[in-house]
């Protein structure tokens, strides 16, 4: 499981990301937040962002939350059938290649002390060590676990081997899990998308004490040979960062069972999805329904220019 070398160079994105809600009666109000801003991080930075929100809202802010990412929040205060919201961002993105020669200096047992006994390391023990809301430790999750892992595995090797194996062991299919699976369900089941998988590997990892964290964000998708990617083709992704001995991150995607590299856009992340949900809110409203549709582009870019966004980046400062 090696990154390839052209996965690693420097690339530049243009990320759209749209969200539009249709109620058959009035919405009288609507209060939400949601994470819409790609985060800076090791792997990226951000040259230029924007927000759109239609209706106009009465109050839109935005702060850094506790892991770091940029969280919005809005309220609409006037009567609407529809609420559309878009995010814009150019990133530059460069991930470095992970050394799984020095991770196997340790093996899965030691760096599992190491963290541990490390005190510089614990706050991260603390707030991605532990279960969380979504990342429940059911008891028959060792069973699995043993499938899989080994105490005297290399370190790197050991991630290797969680990555392929819950790629190898779990069906990617979607409409089989809600975000409301559980990890206990996700093992009866053996299917479900990057959010499941995401969760699992998690789950494992912390039962192993080594602290892991949920990574939303994106990943560059190409389209069937001989066809045209599609307007809004793309979709949000899911994987887990891992917490090595030595302080460093390391991030591994169990849905396609490999290394994050230079195709993977960081918007948040947080203990488990109900962190970084992309747009969660309430509406105050008498309709039963409602239709969501949401697009996604990631388009790489070429050349120095930055492009003129169609959302403006809000001046929360007037």
């Amino acid at each position: 499981m090696r990154q390839r070398p052209e996965n690693l160079t420097l690339r530049r994105y243009f990320v759209k990301h749209r969200t539009s809600y249709v109620w058959p009666e009035l919405v009288t109000a609507c209060h939400e937040r949601g994470f819409l801003t790609p985060r800076e991080a090791p792997s990226q930075r951000v040259l230029v962002d924007g927000v759109g929100v239609s209706p106009d809202p009465l109050l839109h802010t935005e702060h850094i939350d506790r892991f770091g990412n940029v969280s919005h929040y809005f309220e609409i205060h006037e009567p609407t059938l529809h609420l559309e919201v878009v995010k814009e961002a150019v990133v530059d993105v460069t991930w470095p290649e992970v050394d799984v020669d020095l991770l196997d200096r340790w093996t899965l047992a030691s760096a599992q002390r190491a963290i541990a006994e490390n005190p510089a390391l614990a706050l991260d023990r603390a707030m991605f060590g532990l279960p969380s809301r979504h990342v429940s430790i059911p008891p028959r999750l060792v069973s699995y676990m043993e499938t899989i892992l080994e105490p005297d595995l290399g370190f790197g090797q050991a991630l290797a081997e969680l990555t392929r194996g819950i790629h190898r062991d779990f069906a990617y299919r979607p409409g089989a899990t809600s975000v409301r699976t559980t990890v206990d369900e996700l093992l009866d089941l053996r299917a479900g998308v990057c959010q499941d998988f995401a969760h699992l590997a998690i789950a494992i990892l912390r039962r192993l004490g080594v602290p892991a964290r949920y990574v939303s964000g994106y990943l560059e998708t190409q389209p069937p040979p001989g066809k045209a990617k599609l307007e809004g083709s793309d979709a949000t992704h899911a994987w887990v960062s891992v917490l090595a001995p030595n302080g460093t991150w390391v991030d591994i995607d169990p849905t396609n069972a490999q290394y994050a590299d230079s195709r993977y856009l960081v918007t948040a992340w947080g203990r488990d999805f109900a962190d970084v949900s992309p747009l969660r809110g309430i509406v105050v409203t008498d309709a039963e329904t409602s239709k969501l549709s949401v697009g996604v582009d990631v388009v790489p870019m070429t050349g120095d220019d930055i492009p003129q966004l169609s959302v403006l980046k809000l001046n929360l400062s007037s």
